[in-house]
């Protein structure tokens, strides 16, 4: 089993040095979206959501050059979910911007 923050930093190594990830939730609207610059950030990012006990499957995926984007569907163990629709756009091989729009239960 890998720990929380491997899987963050392997996570983080399909970013870009300079990337940058927008999410857009409840708490981050479209006029103030929360934003995680470079690849250090974004790795601290990901082994948040890795630390956290549930699951994710990824429904729907579409790619087209150098865009991507799928969804998401995540559950906690007690029964919240979260669904998430994400857009990434790649440069050179790695991922340079993606935004995050998720809705969860409340």
């Amino acid at each position: 089993m890998r720990s929380k923050a491997v899987t963050g930093k392997m996570l983080a190594s399909f970013y870009a040095a300079d990337a940058l990830v927008r999410v857009i939730d409840r708490n981050n609207p479209p006029s103030k979206p929360r934003e995680i610059r470079g690849r250090a950030a974004i790795s601290t990012f990901w082994d948040d959501i890795c630390s956290r006990a549930m699951t994710h499957k990824v429904d729907t995926t579409i790619a087209d050059g150098n865009n991507l984007a799928f969804t998401q569907a995540c559950s906690y163990p007690d029964g919240t979910k979260v669904f998430c629709a994400a857009m990434l756009e790649l440069k050179d091989g790695q991922i340079a911007r993606q935004t995050v729009v998720q809705a969860w239960d409340e």
